[in-house]
């Protein structure tokens, strides 16, 4: 089995081309990434991408996971000015092709990794057959729900939970969903819980004189990620700390949100781009203490086993793995 993949967000593009092994396992044969906003299609990637590849086989499927709603094939991407369609990449690659939401992906990935890759944050009683979901900032913020089928399979619910609105929980919170809305626009926790709301969070700092502007990080984000910039100056950056400390508590709270809403027994995993980076310099105890802040639900949810996913390419480990579903169902029939 030969097999192109990729992992599509509003940032980053990565893709890769693997083959089979007789062992069941994999070898790469191409990995790459590319900065998305840099080019004006997924095809225009493909374009650069696959000419530097040695392998002279053709492909037998290919999966690509999308940061947006995957709707009869096609995807308008959430924060990308890109609409991908599996009719017109299958042409393009003379392949079978699949198009799959990013974090349908990730829940599948899950399932690939090893535990060097997790990093627990509470045990709770895992039961092997229960549901179990994903959620993960990045550029944007993602959550998927998958259910363990009897045959051993599994069924992913992919949804756009990120768009769903930010519920403020405390005076802050609600100054801040104020200084976020103040044009009228939605406020979906994707504006709080992201890379993107990182930045936003500390201009309400700012703006709200929680903490003091610093010109050593407003120089830096004119040439660097802003969420980046803000992680690496909380020693240094009072509004930077603060700005940290506000999207670990909101984080925490939507993941608990999530988790009252399905119940995942079997477990709870805290992907995206921003986790795998930070995850020796995030607070995970302030997390753990707003996802279990619930109420009469505060047991239940310090039941639910939770981890923290190491491996930033699990969205490519997911694609490969519906790459392989999609080609035996080819060969099947």
């Amino acid at each position: 089995m030969h097999v192109l993949v990729g992992d599509i967000g509003g940032t980053k593009t990565a893709l890769g081309v693997y083959e089979s092994t007789s062992t069941g396992g994999y070898k790469t044969v191409a990995e790459k990434i590319f900065a998305s906003q840099e080019h004006e299609s997924l095809l225009a990637v493909l374009k650069k991408f696959l000419p530097t590849i040695s392998s002279t086989r053709s492909l037998d499927a290919a999966v690509f996971s999308v940061a947006g709603p995957v709707q009869n094939g096609i995807c308008s991407t959430t924060n990308l000015p890109w609409v991908i369609s599996e009719h017109e990449l299958s042409a393009s690659l003379n392949a079978p092709v699949a198009l799959i939401n990013d974090f349908h992906a990730v829940a599948l990935g899950v399932l690939e990794l090893p535990p060097a890759s997790l990093h627990g944050l509470q045990s709770g009683t895992r039961d092997p057959r229960g549901v179990y979901a994903v959620i993960g900032a990045g550029t944007g913020l993602g959550e998927a729900v998958a259910l363990t089928l009897d045959n051993g399979g599994v069924r992913v619910l992919p949804g756009e939970g990120g768009h769903s609105d930010f519920a403020p929980r405390n005076e802050i919170e609600w100054r801040l969903a104020q200084f976020l809305g103040k044009k009228g626009e939605h406020v979906s926790v994707e504006r709080v819980v992201s890379g993107m709301g990182l930045s936003s969070l500390y201009d309400f700092v700012v703006s709200a004189g929680l903490a003091p502007d610093d010109p050593e990080t407003r120089r830096r984000f004119a040439a660097e990620s802003h969420g980046a910039v803000i992680a690496s100056r909380v020693k240094e950056d009072p509004a930077a700390a603060k700005a940290l400390s506000l999207f670990v508590s909101a984080y925490g709270a939507e993941a608990g949100n999530l988790a009252l809403k399905v119940l995942p027994t079997g477990g709870l995993y805290i992907a995206g781009g921003i986790a795998a980076r930070l995850v020796d310099q995030l607070d995970w105890a302030a997390f753990m203490r707003s996802f279990c802040d619930k109420g009469r639900m505060s047991q239940l949810l310090k039941s639910i086993p939770v981890a923290v996913v190491r491996e930033a390419n699990v969205g490519l480990l997911g694609a490969r793995a519906h790459a392989a579903v999609l080609w035996r169902s080819r060969t099947l029939h």
